[in-house]
């Protein structure tokens, strides 16, 4: 509803219920939901469970609802005296036409601040890469020394103590004390950091306090501890407030635990943990040299088995030695005998072979004596032929080589006979 409602309708008669009403819409849609700051008073908690109290200053006072819905929330109880910061919506109770705030959310002033600057430093040594995981250590599994980095007074530090006796109660523990809340606790705290590293004793710190308000851990979001945090040698768990607590210190550390009590559960093994599992392990290592043991007998007795006395071994050895030798004859005596049948072939062959070439031979002879009968100029002569020659002993074959008075030899059958040529003739 707008102001201009009123000016469309001022003519109109209003009933008190509907004025209340047109006010109460025009609150609500005119001034969004705001943070408001002042000191409790006349705090009422009604059967119902909401809360009604006065939200006051030195200069003027609001009534102000918180249901029960809302107040449910809230962490810490509340009562008249404390100041506080309230998110609530400006509106009318209509039925009594009574200015006044619904409650939101609640929390002790200044915290609106705190957080402000929480954020502001996180976002700046987040920049800075000081959350960066790459930076981050792994805390050793089994540490030599622990450094716990607390108040002697505090009851985490009990809790912690507790817990590393139990799990594990041969390790040696370092107290760096220091107040953990307070004026000036940040620069303690970041004292006995720097203290822990210059002594180098311990290969890790535990930094823990129990719960509190945001202001009771405020020095772990202190710039001057977390640069000390930064800067350690020594890898650092922190384990500060409860599981819902977050700091700057937990971002900074190296690893961040939800409680000390967690804190000190993660720096070191349990004991009852580790008997168990050496206990696994002697079990396992058990049934192997068991399983060994028992194969190794095994193999023992089949070579005990195969076992052979030596003079069995020397008479086995003799027995295949008269067995290699016989085998040894038996191959020379069947080469000897095949080299005999080889021969005795071969000696065969040759003769055969020689017999049936001096036959051919003998037939070539033969045939070569004929022909050599057949040419013997003696026997064509004995037929009466007669073989003429001149005088260069050429024999003559053409008449009309001869030359008239040319002497000629001529041979007969027997003996011989020169004569002149008187005539020739064809």
């Amino acid at each position: 509803m707008q102001l201009n409602f009123f000016s469309e309708n001022k003519s109109r008669v209003f009933r008190v219920a509907e004025l209340n009403f047109a006010i109460k819409q025009l609150l609500e849609s005119s001034i969004p939901l705001l943070w408001v700051r002042g000191e409790i008073s006349n705090f009422v908690k009604a059967a119902s469970g909401h809360y009604y109290f006065l939200l006051k200053d030195d200069h003027a006072q609001v009534r102000c609802v918180m249901f029960r819905h809302k107040n449910q929330l809230l962490k810490e109880p509340i009562s008249s005296g404390q100041q506080v910061e309230v998110l609530a919506v400006a509106t009318l109770y209509e039925q009594r036409g009574e200015f006044q705030l619904t409650v939101e959310q609640l929390r002790p002033a200044g915290l609106g601040l705190l957080y402000e600057q929480f954020a502001r430093l996180k976002l700046l040594l987040e920049s800075q890469g000081l959350f960066a995981p790459e930076r981050k250590r792994v805390l050793p599994y089994f540490p030599k020394c622990i450094g716990i980095i607390t108040s002697p007074q505090a009851a985490a530090l009990r809790d912690v103590l507790a817990t590393l006796r139990a799990r594990l109660p041969t390790v040696p523990v370092v107290l760096y004390p220091t107040p953990v809340q307070g004026p000036g606790s940040e620069g303690k705290i970041a004292l006995a950091l720097a203290t822990a590293n210059q002594r180098l004793e311990c290969d890790v710190l535990i930094l823990c306090r129990g719960g509190g308000s945001i202001e009771d851990l405020w020095a772990f979001n202190e710039e001057i501890v977390a640069r000390e945090i930064a800067a350690s040698k020594i890898p650092i768990i922190s384990g500060v407030g409860h599981e819902t607590d977050f700091t700057i210190a937990d971002f900074v550390a190296d690893e961040r635990a939800p409680t000390p009590t967690a804190a000190a559960q993660r720096v070191v093994p349990d004991r009852h943990a580790l008997l168990r599992v050496l206990h696994d392990q002697a079990q396992h290592l058990q049934r192997s040299l068991r399983n060994r043991l028992q194969n190794a007998m095994q193999s023992l007795d089949y070579l005990q088995r195969r076992l052979v006395h030596p003079a069995q071994q020397l008479q086995r050895l003799a027995i295949q030695l008269d067995q290699l030798q016989q085998r040894m004859q038996r191959a020379f005596a069947y080469r000897h005998q095949q080299q005999y049948w080889r021969w005795q072939s071969l000696s065969q062959r040759m003769v055969k072979t020689m017999r049936v070439t001096q036959a051919q031979r003998l037939v070539r002879l033969d045939n070569a004596g004929q022909h050599l009968i057949l040419l013997d100029p003696t026997k064509v002569l004995s037929r009466g032929y007669s073989m003429v020659q001149d005088t260069n002993g050429g024999v003559v074959t053409d008449a009309e080589k001869l030359a008239i008075g040319e002497e000629l030899r001529i041979t007969f059958a027997k003996g011989w006979a020169k004569g002149k040529v008187k005539e020739r003739g064809r």
